[in-house]
């Protein structure tokens, strides 16, 4: 039995990650390939699994914590993934928060699980509202230097670097962007990519068929630093119904959500990490998120549905203590909804921050354990 393909895509909390596998599964299938996908995050209900499953793929989720302090349940799914449908390639999406995935989990898989798993050349995609700040070294780059410190890390390890979402820049934007990667990360390749377009995509795909001798950027890393910048971001997922006693248009009420939080969390100078609420209601499903407190709301899947009812699931992560981004989200869907006549009826919420991450396993070089 040959071995499937591994690729795992990591980068920032909004990166454009889960839109770039998105695009990658469709093409691999266009090829004749079976694809599997493997979500992660550090809780329950995630917004990405939701959005891929879909679109019709078959999708595996890790939550509860990052692929490499769940190492076991990675392998594990992926098996599961192997037994329904025998994938030829394993597309895995790690946590945006999450770095030292060389160590914890692409040489775990090389050395333990050779005969199951071929792995991928390790890309990561660079976020360009955060990036350019970060490398440029400034003041207010949105995140503290111990978030920051996480940004930085991830592209160091990265085998190569997807330069993502050149449609939102300016051809001097992407050129700027593009000299910072090369000063910062000088012989790494990079590639100039819009995962919503499709612009330089097959780039991308020839980089991730490369063989060669990939997976061995491992990182010095202080995990104490690591943890405290993660432990700064307010983590919540909540699911819930929308229900009206008229329709409504579920698109808007999505955006509305995004746009009364974005302005709300602008108000107490709380950066985003990432936003998303996803829309569900008989087969139609629609997706509005937010990147950065410096751009607007962006409705990434329309679903081009009017309804009296909707299952709402709502991810943020925002640089907010946990109980203070509860209350934002709830009273953000709430004056939504009641501008459309329409309730809120809340299922279950978990707002957190992230604990310190514990790898399964970590191999400190790139030859021995």
């Amino acid at each position: 039995m040959s071995a499937i393909r591994f690729v795992m895509l990591g980068g920032f909390l909004g990166a454009g990650k889960t839109t770039t596998i998105a695009r990658l599964a469709r093409r691999y299938q266009e090829q004749g390939l079976r694809v599997g996908i493997v979500t992660n995050d550090q809780a329950t209900d995630l917004v990405d699994t939701h959005t891929l499953r879909s679109q019709g793929f078959e999708v595996g989720e890790v939550a509860g914590a990052c692929f490499c302090c769940n190492f076991n349940e990675l392998t594990q799914v992926a098996a599961a993934l192997t037994a329904e449908q025998r994938p030829d390639v394993i597309l895995a999406e790690p946590v945006g928060s999450c770095t030292d995935l060389v160590a914890t989990v692409i040489q775990p898989l090389m050395r333990l699980h050779a005969d199951r798993f071929h792995v991928a050349p390790y890309g990561v995609l660079l976020k360009p509202s955060h990036g350019r700040k970060i490398l440029k070294g400034e003041a207010n780059a949105g995140f503290s230097p111990k978030a920051a410190y996480i940004f930085k890390k991830q592209l160091e390890e990265a085998d190569f670097i997807v330069l993502n979402r050149i449609d939102q820049l300016s051809v001097t934007g992407v050129d700027e962007l593009q000299q910072l990667i090369e000063q910062h990360h000088p012989g790494v390749p990079t590639i100039r990519m819009s995962a919503k377009t499709g612009a330089g995509f097959d780039g991308l795909v020839e980089l991730l068929d490369q063989q060669g001798d990939f997976g061995r950027r491992i990182l010095d890393i202080d995990y104490d630093i690591y943890a405290e910048g993660e432990a700064e971001l307010g983590w919540l997922n909540s699911n819930l119904r929308v229900t009206s006693e008229q329709q409504f248009s579920l698109d808007e009420l999505l955006v509305s959500i995004v746009d009364r939080l974005r302005d709300r969390l602008r108000s107490l100078n709380a950066e985003v990490a990432h936003l998303k609420v996803i829309g569900l209601w008989e087969g139609a499903h629609g997706v509005a998120n937010l990147i950065s407190n410096d751009l607007p709301a962006e409705l990434s899947l329309a679903s081009d549905c009017t309804t009296a009812s909707a299952d709402l699931v709502v991810n943020a992560r925002v640089m907010l203590d946990p109980e203070s981004l509860k209350s934002e989200v709830r009273e953000s869907v709430e004056a939504a909804c009641a501008q459309l006549s329409a309730r809120a009826n809340w299922h279950q919420t978990q707002s957190f921050r992230p604990g310190r991450p514990v790898p399964t396993h970590r191999f400190a070089d790139a030859d021995s354990e």
